[in-house]
Parts: structure tokens; C-alpha cells; sequence
């Protein structure tokens, strides 16, 4: 059978297959399972620093409303369960975790300020998170920002994070940026260990009966593998950062397709939250017969073989494919 150990981040994986950031890491059984079924690694839920805000400004309302100037009162705190008031309960998860499984634990946090992103590093690296993902997630609202200050204040961020651990650290990204390359170039000289493309855009949809905003996450499917496809086969030829794939592999053959555009892993999520942990062996097994079919000896001997520079018609992944698709389609009859 085909080996399928990679390197990713510096750390060494038994198998490409992630655990992406999902509510499976809040139970450590699940994550048990997946990892017994093959996954070589696992990415916990995001830390979100507003969220933490808000349990901290829902506590100091809550004391507003129970405090009055009894010096007694003014001492009450409401019970640990009631209110988060810091990054604790994710840490003890985390800890909780590493000591489950014997997998690489990766800490996911999506912070909003320069010292939320450092302070909450610093706290993840000291549980014993074996790297660190950033999700650089902004909704661009305002008109007066450009989109080059944006980048900026990322890039700050990713190096301010860097400079205050110890840890690898990866960015999650979107896939909204003018030049998805270059700016992945710079966040390598920040220096950033590795990238995931591309987080899953918050998409709202529209209740026309309530008339409100409707909420509703959709799970991913395959067929937003290939936006990912054409990142990491652009990637692959021009950064020697560590790759992962994030969304749209939901079987062994969209894995064998991100590893061979130049994915080091490939990050699991809607899949398992609908056939359970435990479809990381199907997707295993289907990974490790195609490697089988084709000869390779590794999945490490496949990576990259189709990407921009090692593929056989690179134009295939330019601009100029676009014509010749729709030069090839025909309507039906």
C-alpha cells in the first residue's frame, strides 16, 4: 500500500487527512474516532476574541444589574457555567484533547485586535497547541478602507503573532484577494509556515417570509474543490510554504486532486459532520488505492504533479483556459 505520511507545518502526520475547525473538536471522542480511522492531525474550533467580548460585556451587565453599594455585593461574580469570561474553557479543551489523541492539535483563532491576536497565541501555545491557524476573516463594509491597508493590517498581525510564539503558524485564508500568490508571498516573509485555502466566505441568505436575514450554513460539497484546486497548483510553483486544502473533499479522489495540485494536507470538515469520524477510512482507503492504480509509491511521489510548473499544459491553469471552456461547451438540445 502507498505511504501516505506527510510533512505539514514541520510536523510529521501519519496520513494527509485533517480534522479541519468544526464543532467535532469540542468532543473528544469523535476526534478519537477519526483518528483511529486515519486522520493524521486535527484543527480544533476557532477561539473567536469578539465572542469572548461579548461573554465579558454580557457578565459586566449582568453585574450591573445585580450589584448595588453593598461592598459584599460588589464582589459577586455569576457562575464560571453562566459566563466565559476568557479564553479558559477553549483552553482546557485543548489540554483535554492532547491528552485523547496522539495526533498533532492545532488551536484556531480568529482574533479582531493586534493584542487580542498575540495574548490569545501566547495562552494557546502555553496549553500545549502543536501550531497555530490564523483565520485572516474581515468582511470588508466600508468604502474608505482599501483593500491594500486591509492586507497591511494582516500581514502586521500574522507577524506580530509569529514574533510572540513559538509555534508554526499557518493562515487560513479567503479567497478574495487581487493576487492570491503575492500576497502569500508576503505572508512567508512575515513569517508565516504555511497556508490553508481558502475559508468558506459567511454567506447570509434571505428568508422571504420572515424578511430577515437567514442565517442557515450550508455544508460544502465537491464542487467548490476546483477555486481551491487553482490555488494550490499556483501556489505550489511559487512558495515553498506548507499547503493545506480547506473545503470540497468529501472523498479520496477530491484528496488524490489537492495533493497532486500540491496540498501537504487536506482538511476535513462537512464530510465527517454528515457520515461521522469514522469516513476518514473510506477516504483512506479510496486515497491509498488510487495511489496504488497509478504507481505511486507515496502520496508525497504525487504531490505537485499538476501544478503550474510541473504540469504538462500549465496554460491550463491561466486565463486562457477560460475561452477555450467555453469554446467547448454546447447547450443541449
Amino acid at each position: 500500500m502507498a505511504d501516505l505520511t506527510t510533512a505539514w507545518l514541520g510536523l510529521s502526520l501519519r496520513s494527509p487527512f485533517v480534522v479541519a475547525a468544526s464543532p467535532l473538536s469540542k468532543d473528544p471522542e469523535a476526534i478519537a474516532a477519526a483518528v483511529a480511522a486515519g486522520a493524521g492531525a486535527v484543527v480544533m474550533h476557532s477561539l473567536f476574541e469578539e465572542q469572548l467580548v461579548h461573554d465579558q460585556m454580557a457578565a459586566h451587565r449582568f453585574l450591573d444589574v445585580r450589584t448595588d453599594s453593598d461592598a459584599e455585593a460588589r464582589t459577586f461574580l455569576p457562575d464560571v457555567d453562566v459566563f466565559s469570561l476568557d479564553a479558559e474553557p477553549y483552553l482546557r479543551q485543548l489540554e483535554r484533547l492532547r491528552r485523547r489523541v496522539d495526533v498533532p492539535v492545532v488551536a484556531s483563532l480568529n482574533g479582531t485586535t493586534p493584542g487580542g491576536w498575540t495574548r490569545y497565541g501566547k495562552q494557546l501555545e502555553a496549553a500545549g497547541a502543536s501550531a497555530l491557524e490564523l483565520n485572516l476573516y474581515e468582511v470588508a463594509t466600508s468604502p474608505d478602507e482599501a483593500g491594500a491597508a486591509l492586507e497591511q493590517r494582516q500581514l502586521d498581525v500574522v507577524a506580530a503573532v509569529v514574533e510572540a510564539v513559538r509555534l508554526p503558524v499557518t493562515v487560513k485564508l479567503s479567497p478574495f484577494y487581487s493576487s492570491v500568490p503575492a500576497f502569500v508571498r508576503r505572508l512567508e516573509r512575515a513569517g508565516a509556515r504555511g497556508v490553508a485555502v481558502f475559508n468558506r466566505f459567511y454567506q447570509p441568505d434571505v428568508d422571504l417570509d420572515l424578511l430577515d436575514v437567514d442565517r442557515h450554513l450550508v455544508p460544502s460539497t465537491s464542487a467548490e474543490l476546483p477555486l481551491r484546486l487553482h490555488a494550490l497548483a499556483l501556489l505550489s510553483a511559487t512558495t515553498t510554504l506548507s499547503l493545506a486544502c480547506t473545503g470540497g473533499v468529501h472523498s479520496g479522489r477530491d484528496a488524490a486532486k489537492a495533493i497532486l495540485c500540491g496540498a501537504h494536507a487536506v482538511q476535513l470538515a462537512s464530510v465527517l459532520l454528515e457520515r461521522g469520524p469514522g469516513h476518514v477510512a473510506a477516504l483512506r482507503d479510496e486515497l491509498e488505492g488510487w495511489l496504488d492504480e497509478k504507481g505511486y509509491r507515496s502520496s508525497a511521489e504525487a504531490r505537485s504533479v499538476l501544478d503550474f510548473r510541473s504540469s504538462p499544459d500549465p496554460h491550463a491553469w491561466e486565463r486562457l483556459n477560460y475561452a477555450r471552456m467555453l469554446g467547448g461547451w454546447h447547450a443541449r438540445a
